[in-house]
């Protein structure tokens, strides 16, 4: 008894409120799609590209900027000029010092973009980042929901272990009963009972260890879902674990084959921009200054005005190489990413291909699961009325009560891995909704 209770927890895996919350499956994936944090960070990462986008996209618009410096001149600043500019002789030179002590600067310049090919890869790179996010969101989601699910179905199989638990010791009360009855009559010796008593006990062990896995996964899908710590809760329906989920299991969707092409779409982006990079950017440029030039002491105050227009060209001629090597790390990149795809896509191939034979042989296993608890079931009705009768003893009543209950694992562990067939096949399609 208490090995076949450990085994259905090994494939299992993993409260102030006045009243529980009803949770069934569709409830679940709905709650998760909102509260799930994982989930909500898939989306704002998304969010937060398009907002990089709009940014990247101002480099198009004009840029203005306005400059002020007012200088207080402790030193005015000389030069040597030849000393014949004065009518001094040749070779000679003499110091002059040129401005005043106060010189007020104001300025104003404007820079727009005529063109540059760099702005546009980045805009074509972002779009294909926003692209990739949103696949990498869907992946999110649907392993989230994945999660979810099987969560869920876990914590219904153990729910149905612990009504069988609860059924089975219903049973063992009542014929410990009876039998104390019967060694008070002096027919029965205390050993015989005290079999009764050890699986007994078995029992109980094994349904406390089930009630702790089963606050384990509890607070797991609280979790998941977004609901508080001490939220309680109860699954819809216990039977849910017995129904297939395979709702549309022919519609694939590989959103690990998008994500791939979309790397392969970046890396040729990424080609086109090493090679914009040859071409030059040009700007159209204009500014106007005005100065404001002050020595008090001589009554000095001259305001000089200045603007100008221009258009101005940045091209980089050599750049050591630098391009030239980047493009042939682009194209290796690219030989590499059209292999990671092939491969890929054999896999996902061959994944879904072992996911629809599992569900085939689970569903094989679960047939003759529930032979054999029907089978189980009349051996231990049998075994208990022949024990009543005399004609077994009790190491046969415990030996078919151990088997019934291994029986009742054993279906609970094969609804749970055909569940869990179905989930991985529907993963693999990309079909969780």
């Amino acid at each position: 008894m208490r090995n076949g209770l450990l085994g259905v927890l090994l494939v299992l895996g993993v409260g102030s409120n006045a009243s529980a919350q009803v949770l069934d499956l569709e409830t679940c994936l709905k709650m998760a799609d909102t509260a799930n944090l994982s989930i909500v960070n898939s989306r704002l990462d998304v969010t937060m590209n398009k907002s990089q986008i709009s940014s990247y996209l101002t480099a198009r618009y004009p840029k203005i900027v306005a400059n002020a410096d007012y200088r207080y001149n402790a030193i005015i600043q000389g030069q040597l000029l030849p000393g014949e500019i004065f009518g001094g002789a040749p070779g000679t030179y003499q110091a002059v010092k040129f401005g005043v002590p106060f010189v007020f600067s104001n300025s104003i310049q404007l820079q727009q973009i005529l063109f540059n090919p760099q702005i546009n890869y980045g805009i074509s790179t972002l779009k294909i980042q926003q692209e990739v996010l949103e696949i990498q969101q869907k992946i999110t989601e649907r392993d989230s929901k994945t999660q979810v699910a099987n969560t869920f179905f876990n914590l219904q199989a153990i729910n149905k272990q612990i009504g069988f638990v609860d059924s089975n010791l219903v049973n063992i009360d009542r014929l410990i009963g009876n039998m104390e009855a019967m060694e008070r009559q002096k027919l029965i010796v205390k050993t015989e009972v005290d079999k009764l008593r050890i699986n007994r006990l078995n029992s109980v062990n094994g349904k406390q260890t089930l009630l702790a896995n089963k606050d384990q996964l509890e607070m797991l899908l609280k979790i998941l879902i977004g609901l508080p710590e001490d939220q309680k809760i109860t699954l819809a329906s216990d039977d849910l674990v017995e129904k297939s989920i395979l709702v549309d299991g022919n519609t694939i969707n590989y959103p690990e084959m998008e994500l791939i092409g979309a790397q392969i779409r970046m890396n040729e982006e990424e080609k086109k921009g090493n090679n914009m990079a040859y071409l030059p950017s040009l700007s159209f440029v204009a500014g106007y200054n005005y100065t404001y030039n002050m020595k008090p002491e001589d009554k000095v105050r001259q305001g000089i005005p200045s603007a100008f227009l221009g258009i101005r060209l940045d091209w980089t001629l050599f750049d050591g190489l630098e391009k030239y090597y980047k493009q042939k790390v682009t194209k290796i990149s690219h030989m590499k990413l059209e292999n990671q795809e092939e491969l890929l896509n054999q896999q996902l191939h061959m994944q879904t291909e072992n996911a629809k034979r599992q569900i085939e042989i689970q569903v094989n296993s679960l047939g003759i699961a529930q032979e054999q608890l029907k089978l189980s079931q009349s051996v231990y009705k049998q075994t208990e009325l022949q024990y009543n009768e005399g004609t077994v003893d009790s190491n046969d009543l415990v030996k078919a009560s151990t088997d019934l209950q291994q029986s009742q694992t054993n279906l609970v562990v094969a609804y749970v891995q055909l569940r869990q067939a179905e989930l991985e096949y529907l993963k693999n399609i990309g079909n969780i909704k």
